[in-house]
């Protein structure tokens, strides 16, 4: 009885299985974009979405819907262009258009493309921002409200709780008492013109600069110049020279501490690049599904299964909010980690009557 059972078991499997493969067979000879493929085989097909021309940097700039182009500053053979559009470079007859690159007329490769593009825009967004933000601040401080009376407004109470909270949790946090406020300009700085730049990447037509890696990496950077300059002797010393440690083990341990210099701001270009790329391609990719399921299932499908990816996308954008501000406030804090362990100094003298202090416990 056990045997026969398997066997009929096993054959409604097989026929469940082989049901299914026709199933899926039928869904894709017969679909709406495979019935349009046969229609027309040789015509080249186009992406439903365009997930890469969404995040990619533009030659315009796009606010409410409206497309404004922007200047083209090309340098070619040590002469400079200057046009007000990419359109305008190619009327002129002195540039072509060659796989979506400007190249001059002759042949002849730009040297070097000072253009300005979508992402620049944005980073002068977020610092302008910034410094009126900042500016309007001093000017009330300075008036006496909210040093003599308490702060006024919604505004002034988030720039005082911002600040303080950048001063004492972050740079009072990490970087030695006697050195960390030469740095809060700089950190709360970077801190507002991150958030600024990861949050106008929530607009619908709005960009995060951010997402793109050289705008991240010229921020670390500027961290690692910081970094550097603000180096003590004794910082100097354990990269070189490693007081106390065998010249032999100098030979491996050096290399690595130099390479250690590049490593930390190179995480701190990658991270916050990884991190805005993906959350806005994320987003695009389940909005994309409306179009995608309407091209393969149809209108109906299509707009009935729309609920669910606009719900997931709010959802999404919430938790792009926090992260928006989650990652400039990690930007900042390992900023501050890095300038306080290179401004820290050690005292040595110190650790080594400690050492001796605690050998002749021992010893006793």
């Amino acid at each position: 009885m056990l045997t026969t059972d398997r066997v009929e078991s096993d054959l409604k499997m097989k026929r469940a299985l082989r049901g299914t493969l026709f199933s899926i067979l039928l869904l894709m000879l017969f679909s709406p974009a495979a019935m349009a493929q046969g229609q027309n085989t040789q015509a080249e097909e186009e992406p439903v979405i365009d997930v890469m021309g969404k995040i990619v940097d533009h030659d315009y700039l796009t606010l409410v819907g409206v497309k404004i182009y922007l200047p083209r500053i090309l340098l070619v053979e040590g002469e400079l262009y200057v046009y007000g559009s990419t359109k305008s470079a190619i009327a002129s007859g002195e540039f072509s258009e060659v796989d979506g690159s400007l190249t001059r007329a002759d042949g002849a490769p730009v040297s070097l493309d000072m253009s300005i593009t979508s992402h620049l825009m944005y980073v002068w967004f977020g610092i302008i921002l910034t410094l009126m933000f900042t500016i309007w601040a001093a000017r009330r401080y300075n008036r006496g409200i909210g040093k003599s009376v308490e702060p006024q407004g919604v505004t002034q109470n988030i720039f005082e709780v911002l600040f303080i909270f950048v001063r004492d949790d972050i740079a009072k946090e990490y970087i030695p008492a006697d050195k960390y406020q030469k740095y809060i300009t700089y950190l709360f700085s970077v801190f507002m013109a991150i958030a600024f730049m990861n949050i106008f990447g929530l607009l619908p037509w709005g960009v995060s600069a951010t997402a793109d890696l050289t705008v991240t990496a010229t921020l670390a950077g500027i961290t690692f110049f910081i970094t550097q300059f603000s180096g003590s002797k004794d910082h100097w010393r354990h990269v070189f020279m490693f007081p106390g440690v065998h010249p032999l083990i100098r030979i491996i341990l050096t290399p690595v501490e130099i390479l250690g210099l590049f490593t930390k701001p190179f995480a701190l270009a990658i991270r916050l690049f990884a991190n805005m790329l993906s959350g806005k391609i994320l987003i695009i990719c389940i909005l994309g599904l409306i179009f995608i399921f309407t091209n393969i299932f149809g209108p109906l499908v299509g707009v009935g299964s729309s609920v669910v990816w606009v719900s997931l996308t709010a959802v999404l954008y919430i938790l792009k909010a926090f992260i928006a501000l989650l990652q400039a406030y990690i930007f900042t804090l390992l900023s501050a980690v890095f300038i306080g362990m290179a401004a820290e100094e050690h005292d040595h003298d110190h650790e080594h009557e400690t050492i001796v202090a605690a050998a002749t416990d021992m010893n006793t």
